[in-house]
């Protein structure tokens, strides 16, 4: 297992994914924008980096975890970005969520330097970024994975090769497809038990154990119930994944009427005031529909 490690991005998810390899026994460098983030690793042994660049020239292994397209397209391939100091036989590993073409024109950059480049979006939240019983979706050389596939395993607890670059963002995309259209049925179906008159908590139990249910009705639900709409994950965050699956369709020339619609009802929600909030307040559109 490679230990000579870098990790850039500490938010929500990174922080505790970097924790994990810290704890495994590997030698890390760190660096994210704002260094009052690193601190807690710092103080267990991790290294500062001043910029990705000065990450990259200590390890063998580069982790990123950042928000969006542009960000990770600075971490790699900007002023002071990895490709810098990028070299034969390092790999770079990218979890953020982004554009799957994007993903492929950054991995040949990278192998032009001799490196590797693999997309390897996460699913789980920050429950699973703490617990490190994320899934690991990851795409680019196959070879290349095998090498990094023990580290993927101190984070996550499924890890699968998806095929070539782009295929792990392509599968992501997949995962948040179902995620947020599921999301979407259970506050509709949660608004129209309210609004008959159902004990919400006995609904929940009576169909989760069956046919209807899921991740989304077992653990959003009950926040829905409760009024809780404190951010597992951000509805902005979400209309970032599904603005990726609307452009990905529309390449693929595909139709995807039901992402779009969840889309839309986001919308509404982000124009309430809701972006900072966890999905489940997408429930809220559903009740202002129901008055």
């Amino acid at each position: 297992m490679p230990n000579s490690l870098a990790f850039i991005g500490l938010g929500v998810m990174g922080e505790p994914m970097a924790g994990h390899l810290l704890a495994a026994g590997n030698s890390l460098v760190v660096n994210t924008r704002t260094k009052a983030k690193a601190s807690g690793l710092l103080a267990r042994g991790a290294r500062w980096a001043e910029s990705p660049e000065d990450a990259t020239k200590v390890a063998d292994v580069v982790f990123i975890c950042v928000t969006d397209t542009p960000d990770v397209q600075k971490v790699v391939l900007g002023e002071s970005g990895v490709l810098r100091a990028a070299r034969q036989g390092m790999i770079v590993v990218d979890h953020s969520t982004i554009s799957p073409s994007a993903t492929r024109r950054i991995a040949d950059e990278v192998s032009k330097r001799g490196a590797q480049f693999l997309d390897a979006p996460i699913s789980g939240g920050d429950v699973g970024a703490k617990n490190a019983t994320l899934a690991i979706m990851v795409g680019g050389d196959r070879a290349a994975f095998d090498r990094v596939e023990p580290l993927l395993r101190v984070m996550g607890k499924t890890i699968t090769w998806c095929g070539p670059s782009g295929a792990g963002q392509l599968t992501k995309l997949v995962n948040q497809i179902l995620v947020s259209v599921n999301n979407m049925a259970v506050c509709e179906a949660l608004t129209f038990a309210k609004k008959n008159g159902l004990d919400l908590e006995k609904t929940i139990a009576a169909v989760g154990a069956g046919a209807a249910g899921s991740w989304q009705l077992a653990n959003l639900g009950p926040k829905m119930i409760a009024g809780d709409f404190r951010p597992g994950f951000a509805i902005d965050l979400q209309q970032k994944d599904l603005k990726l699956i609307l452009a990905a369709a529309y390449e693929a020339r595909l139709a995807t009427p039901a992402a779009s619609l969840v889309h839309q009802l986001f919308n509404s929600a982000q124009a309430a005031g809701s972006g900072k909030e966890g999905t489940q307040a997408l429930v809220k559109v559903f009740e202002k529909l129901a008055i």
